[in-house]
């Protein structure tokens, strides 16, 4: 095993750049003096745009307590939830607020957006998908008896009573068809990454659903054309677009005049998320939102759990298969609600395929 030097170790200018929630350095008036590339991210400002900057010009603070705090250049803080807004953007997130004994009223603010599941506890949420699937696999053999036992009994039955068999085996299908999705969102494996063309993706995903429903649901594409490819599987991302652009269909289906807006972009400031022991940039965003009425608020914290749904006819599936494909292609998830505006917008954030690379 190498030795490490003191000498090669990551200096805190380092340490800091690659931590994955916000850090803001601020002056006793409240100026923006340094900050880090998730704070870029996530106030969707680059460190140019940010330094020098007031941080109540920034960020808007509803909450007078914090504002009176804040006001305090002594005063520690630490809030969780708070709704913080970013020009039209508004975010929940967890907030402290340090100051720097040695030089008075300077301070370290830290920011981290919550409430979007996108992180949690994956060794916990892997071991909670793997038992479902393991019954999964056990049910699918006596199913497959049921099935073939109805079949059967179907040829000895008056024309009266046969579509009762039909229903045992309609029935017995929509259980095995639930099965499969439970076994892949448990599954192990994982679909190979390689350099895609993304709006490629993304336009077949809409082709999907455009084929699926010619409803009186707007999809408007607002794609940037200049984007590099990403690093993710083909397959995956097209079934997470499906999914997510479906939902936001279904979402707003019931608003005066219905749109699905799904925009791409390269994030200004660049994200860093935890994967196989090791940091990884994300600059690459695909955006689905929709002007339907948004997320129940008893479940926006919990809608990329396993088997929650706001669906009568859900199974709460969908958006919890959606995450695992992500995860698996090394992405990050998250959803927001702004009220002020009235969108629900999920957000996917994807590498970069650097040159050469392959899966």
């Amino acid at each position: 095993m190498t030795a490490v030097t003191l000498e090669a170790r990551p200096g805190a200018e380092a340490q800091i750049a690659g931590l994955i929630f916000a850090v803001l350095l601020l002056d006793p008036d409240l100026v923006v003096r340094e900050a880090n590339p998730a704070a870029e991210d996530l106030l969707h400002r680059s460190a140019n745009r940010l330094v020098g900057a007031c941080l109540l010009d920034v960020i808007e603070v509803d909450d007078e307590r914090v504002a009176h705090r804040l006001a305090d250049s002594e005063a520690r803080l630490t809030v969780r939830g708070m709704t913080m807004r970013c020009g039209e953007r508004a975010a929940q997130v967890n907030v402290t607020v340090s100051p720097l004994a040695p030089h008075p009223g300077w301070r370290v603010m830290t920011l981290s957006e919550i409430g979007q599941g996108e992180l949690g506890d994956v060794g916990r949420d892997e071991t909670a998908l793997r038992a479902p699937a393991i019954l999964a696999h056990e049910i699918k053999n006596p199913l497959a008896a049921i099935r073939g036992a109805g079949q059967l009994v179907a040829r000895r039955l008056s024309e009266r009573d046969k579509p009762l068999a039909t229903m045992i085996a309609d029935e017995v299908d929509r259980i095995a068809r639930l099965i499969d999705r439970m076994q892949r969102l448990g599954s192990e494996r994982i679909d190979p990454v390689a350099p895609i063309n993304l709006h490629a993706a993304v336009r077949s995903a809409l082709a999907t659903v455009r084929a699926a429903d010619a409803g009186e649901v707007e999809l408007v594409e607002e794609f940037d054309p200049s984007l590099p490819p990403v690093l993710a599987s083909r397959d995956a991302l097209e079934q997470v677009l499906i999914n997510l652009i479906s939902n936001a269909r279904d979402a707003c289906a019931g608003a005066e005049t219905p749109r699905v807006v799904i925009r791409t972009r390269f994030v200004s400031g660049l994200v860093s998320s935890l994967a196989l022991g090791r940091a990884i940039r994300l600059p690459i965003e695909i955006a689905i939102s929709d002007n339907g009425p948004g997320i129940d608020p008893a479940l926006r914290d919990h809608v990329f759990e396993p088997f929650v749904t706001s669906k009568a006819s859900g199974q709460g599936l969908g958006l919890a298969l959606v995450r695992k494909l992500v995860r698996d292609m090394n992405g990050r998830i998250g959803h927001q609600r702004d009220e002020a505006t009235g969108w629900t917008t999920f957000r996917i954030h994807l590498p970069v395929a650097k040159a050469g690379e392959e899966a």
